[in-house]
């Protein structure tokens, strides 16, 4: 953490108290300077509470086959607790009703789930009126707090998750987060100001990666996509699990640019490609009637029946990585990047070609 910062959670984050603090410690064990003072958690952020997380893993088990792929922390439930207006938010824990909230909660999902919930709400309830006080500093009127950083001209970088093809309405529904992973989610939760975004830049893989569940026209299951997972490192941080791999799809990156607006691209990990003798792109599905469609669709069925029509390059079969200029990428690199370009509509002006923060190609 630069130690120049201040930190916000800000009002669209399902809060884990336990895991907040947990992760304070381990960044003060490290050394981090003034961490407790430099932190600050929307008074408005809803409660991401144990109940959530032992009801996720029970969803996720009753939908046997057909599973998300959560990663079982109960996000999804406190998301959907929030949106039945049956949440708690941060400042409800200084209210006298939210005990008898919280009761009434877990009640609703014991009638669900009975035995099956291994949950104590009383437990619960006595962790919570020790976080009350421990977490007390930290808490601020995140609306205030966005104000007065942008009356003082103060540079902003907004940390989300996941990517759009997860985003609760525009990803591949039910296969997707419970929140919203685009720009208008960034802006929503923080009350960013839309007038103060001059730029906007999309940053892709130059293959395509999935963790969970859910549709990936482009993923490839036999060598290839054992290679693409040993050389990128595929694993997932929060998970520890294999995310699957496969070619880069035009298709659904066109998709984002639509709906995020990106003004330039940030081609990432390049060099994973280095080795590969053909490299495939995928510009488009072909229906069973023979219809191309150029767009990610609604309907995931249809998807399902689809083909995936590909254009191959020749690879390059010599190293990026390092590379930091443009001219000192191959000829075949360069066309593969001038493709997507040409086929987004958006200028790929940064280029990661390693693990090195400086391993980064940025072209005017």
């Amino acid at each position: 953490m630069n130690p120049n910062t201040d930190n916000l959670i800000g009002s669209g984050v399902v809060f884990n108290v336990e895991a907040f603090f947990k992760e304070l410690a381990e960044l003060e064990s490290k050394g981090v300077p003034r961490v407790h003072k430099r932190i600050h958690v929307s008074s408005r952020c809803h409660l991401n509470f144990a109940l959530h997380a032992a009801v996720d893993g029970l969803s996720e088990e009753e939908l046997g086959t057909n599973q998300i792929g959560t990663t079982k922390k109960g996000i999804g439930p406190a998301y959907s607790t929030k949106a039945a207006r049956d949440g708690l938010r941060v400042i409800d824990l200084y209210h006298k009703s939210f005990e008898q909230k919280l009761r009434l909660l877990a009640e609703g999902y014991r009638k669900r789930y009975g035995e099956l919930l291994k949950y104590s709400v009383e437990d619960e309830i006595q962790r919570f009126k020790v976080y009350k006080e421990q977490l007390r500093p930290y808490i601020v009127d995140a609306v205030e707090y966005m104000k007065v950083m942008r009356e003082n001209k103060r540079s902003m970088l907004v940390e989300s998750s996941q990517a759009l093809m997860l985003d609760l309405d525009f990803g591949s529904y039910p296969f997707v987060t419970a929140t919203h992973c685009s720009l208008g989610g960034c802006v929503q939760g923080l009350a960013l100001s839309p007038f103060d975004i001059k730029n906007i830049v999309g940053v892709v893989k130059a293959y395509t990666t999935r963790v969970g569940s859910g549709p990936f026209p482009t993923e490839q299951n036999g060598d290839v996509g054992k290679k693409l997972q040993e050389i990128g490192g595929e694993i997932g941080v929060s998970t520890g699990r294999r995310r699957r791999t496969g070619w880069l799809d035009l298709v659904v990156l066109r998709y984002s640019a639509a709906v995020n607006h990106y003004t330039s691209l940030n081609l990432t990990k390049l060099d994973v490609l280095d080795s590969f003798p053909i490299i495939q792109v995928a510009v488009a599905y072909i229906t069973p009637e023979g219809e191309k469609l150029t767009s990610f669709p609604a309907d995931l069925s249809l998807l399902d029946k689809c083909t995936v029509e590909y254009v191959d390059f020749q690879g390059w079969q010599s190293s990026t990585k390092g590379a930091r200029t443009w001219s000192h990428l191959p000829l075949q690199a360069q066309k593969y990047i001038e493709f997507i370009e040409s086929l987004v509509g958006v200028k790929v002006v940064y280029i990661g070609t390693g693990q090195d923060r400086e391993d980064m190609i940025f072209r005017e």
